[in-house]
This record gives C-alpha cells, structure tokens and sequence, in this order.
C-alpha cells in the first residue's frame, strides 16, 4: 500500500474528479478493512506516451483510483480442526504474506490461540530483528508470521525443529517449496499447489482443506493405538512359551507342549485373534492425549510389567494342568491337548483386555468391534476341531479334552482376564501420549 501510495501525486474522487491526495485517510480505509480480515489492493494509473517503460517511468506520477478489498472467509470446519488440533497437543500457527492486521483478524476467527486468547503476530521484518538467541523461543510463542519471505519460512522451520518439535507445514507456491522440503512433514495443496511444491513435500491435500491434515492425525493415532495393542497381545505368547521349553529342557521335565503344537498356536491365533485387533475403532479422549514424545519407549514400563504377568499366567497355567491331568492318569497326548488349549484360551481372553490397554473393558462398547467377537468364535471352532478330529490327532499328537477339563481350562482363562482388568484399574497409568 506504502508503495503505491508512494508512486501518486493525485486521487480519482467518487465523483471521477481529480483531487489531492490524502494519504492518512487512504491509510486509515486500509487499516479498517484489514481489520474486518479482508485483503486489500490499492489501484493507479498513468498515462505516458512512451512506448517503453523503464524503471524511472513507474516511480511517480500516477493517480491513486482507489481501494478493492475482498475476503477468503474460513471454513467452518477448519476452525473446529484447529479446536481439536490444540486439544490434542498441536500448535497451529499461520504464516502468509498478508497485512499483520488481516492476518490477525482472519486468526481471531479461526480462534488459531484458543477461545479468548489475544493474538501474537510477528512481521518478517520483526523476525529479522530477533537475536538469534531468542528467536526460537519468540517464534513458538508466535501465533501468526505475516509479511515473510521464503528465506525466513525455511528459517523459522529450522527454528521450530531446534526446539525438539515436529514440524509439519503446508504451502502451495514455489516459495514455499525449501520450507515444505525441511520441514518433517512437508504437505502440498493437490488443487491450488504449484509442481513445485508438490514435488517438494511428502504428502499432497488432495481436497486443500485443513480438516483433512487433523483427520489424517486422528487416524495415525487410532492405527498406532491399534499396533501397539496387537504388540502387547502377541509378546506374551512368545515370551511364555519360550519361557515353558527352557524351564522343561533345564528342569528335565517332559515338554507341555511340543514345537508342532507351538507352531500350531502361533499360526492361529496371530490370524484369527489377533489381526481383530486392527478393526478396534477409535477410544474416547484419543484427540485429548498429548502428543506422543517421539523419543519416548514403545512399550512403557506398566506395559510390560502387564506382558510379564500373563506371560507368567501362560507358564504357570499350563505346566499345573499339564501334570493335573497326567496325574488324573490322563495320556501325555491329553495332558498336552490340555495345555495347549489353555494358551490359547488364556490368549482369547486377553484379546478382550487389550482393546484398550489403560481403560478397563466394562468401559468400552461390547459391540464396539464385532470382530473380535467373530474372531473369538471361529478360534474356539478351529480348537475344537484341533481337539476332537482324529486327523489332527495323527497331525499334532492332540487328544479328546473331557467337559470337566473345558470347565477348568476357562475358570483359568476368565482369572487371568480378571487379574488383568483389576491391574488395569487399581495400578497407576503413566501418564501417556500419542
């Protein structure tokens, strides 16, 4: 505005007349419409006969003709991803070439610092001013950079990442481009970005909406969530089984359960129980967590203090109803079925424990993830065909289990579900983040 300001010597009134130039009443308009969040461009014209310009043709003797402003009101939605954004963790800061007061008033009514919260804006020519070694601190204390150049966009991701943060950032121009290539997530706009920008980052906005970025977080937390539970679930096996062969092969005892019979566990509750566990939909409060620490362990300490636990259940469990039955005078076959039952039985149930691992079950959705319930049942018919079909008899040396042995086997299983639930209630959470 400043500029073209400097270029007039006269004004075009409203009546078409020309007229002196009143610079503070133009400026104070500018002001007023940035204000009321709107862009504003500032029109002169010259007439000249030359018939090529040079640099010294544009430098003065133009007539202001006015002010056009005009608005890019913001989505609704984008305002609520913001909303969601900062309860989850994220900071959301805008960076734009706008006026500072345009850019502040377009923040104020996405609500970029929070209900109520003032508005911190910087100018590029602010920024240049910091001493270095405040800049990254005045930056995550920033709310809105306005009037920057490309230099400082790449300059101020730089900044951000100092401070151990993860830095995704969004642009659609070519100077955009070296700012989207350092950041750690660098996203194009699909319909408004420029080749260059897209070639630049590592994901493109195919629909150029805000709220796409805060759903994509939501999903990549549910599939963390999920994974994690499965990793939870499936050690344990593997740790008490393992646990089961050293103790019999140090010990001199016979084995409770023979390698075919492990491979036979492994091949099918990894399959039928354990893959359910990617279908657990999304748990209350998971866009209320603090984002994650990404130096942080995958598996904290409770967790697998939780592993060991069960894992000592699964030992435990089956070497006790491995000798019960042979001492019943149950066939080494039986005595085996038994056990290898009970793993898999012990393994049904903690599937159930682990559709969320702080939250006890009664207070998730029965139904939430109905295939864990399909996937519970066919294990339990895949079992009993194990049990009672004389082809597996011959195949994994498995034997015919009696209704008693059913009634022993589960009373195990739901105790350690049980054993699980009141640590998942009584034992203190750490407190987490994702």
């Amino acid at each position: 505005m400043a500029r073209v300001l400097a270029t007039c010597t006269e004004a075009v009134s409203a009546q078409g007349e020309i007229v002196a130039l009143n610079n503070l009443q133009i400026l104070a308009q500018n002001e007023h419409l940035a204000e009321e969040g709107e862009r504003v461009l500032a029109l002169a014209k010259k007439t000249t006969s030359a018939h090529h310009l040079e640099e010294k043709d544009i430098q003065t003797g133009f007539v202001f003709l006015g002010l056009q402003s005009f608005i890019d009101p913001p989505r609704r939605e984008a305002i609520e991803a913001i909303r969601v954004c900062r309860q989850a963790g994220m900071q959301v800061k805008m960076i734009t070439g706008d006026h500072a007061v345009t850019a502040r008033a377009i923040a104020e009514r996405l609500k970029l610092a929070g209900e109520g919260q003032a508005i911190k804006v910087l100018e590029g020519r602010e920024l240049a001013e910091i001493p270095e070694t405040q800049f990254a601190a005045q930056v995550l204390a920033t709310d809105v950079f306005a009037r920057v150049s490309p230099e400082q966009k790449l300059q101020l991701v730089r900044a951000i990442q100092s401070q151990n943060q993860i830095v995704a950032m969004t642009g659609d121009g070519v100077n955009d481009a070296p700012a989207l290539k350092q950041a750690d997530i660098g996203i194009a706009m699909g319909i408004t970005g420029t080749e260059v920008s897209k070639e630049a980052a590592d994901m493109v906005l195919t629909d150029d909406n805000f709220r796409t970025i805060q759903l994509a977080v939501e999903q990549g937390r549910i599939i963390f969530d999920n994974l994690l539970k499965f990793i939870v679930w499936t050690l344990p096996t593997n740790m008490g089984q393992g646990t089961v062969i050293m103790i019999s092969i140090f010990a001199g005892w016979a084995l409770p359960i023979l390698p075919v019979q492990i491979l036979w566990i492994n091949l099918t509750t990894a399959g039928i129980l354990g893959l359910t566990l990617a279908f657990e939909p999304q748990e209350p409060g998971l866009m209320q967590r603090q984002a994650r620490n990404p130096q942080a362990a995958l598996i904290s300490g409770s967790l697998f203090l939780r592993m060991l636990l069960i894992s000592l259940v699964l030992v435990l469990a089956s070497f006790l109803i491995f000798h019960l039955k042979l001492q019943q005078g149950a066939s080494p076959a039986a005595a085996r079925t038994a056990a290898v039952t009970v793993f898999i039985l012990v393994e049904l149930f903690f599937l159930f424990n682990c559709r969320s691992l702080y939250k006890p079950i009664w207070t998730l959705s029965p139904w939430g993830n109905p295939w864990v319930w399909a996937g519970s049942g066919l294990m339990l018919l895949v079992q009993a065909f194990y049990i009672y079909h004389p082809a597996m008899h011959q195949i994994f040396d498995s034997a015919p289990l009696l209704w008693a042995d059913w009634l022993l086997l589960l009373g195990v299983s739901i105790g350690g579900f049980l054993l699980i639930e009141l640590e998942k209630t009584f034992a203190p959470q750490p407190a987490r983040g994702r």
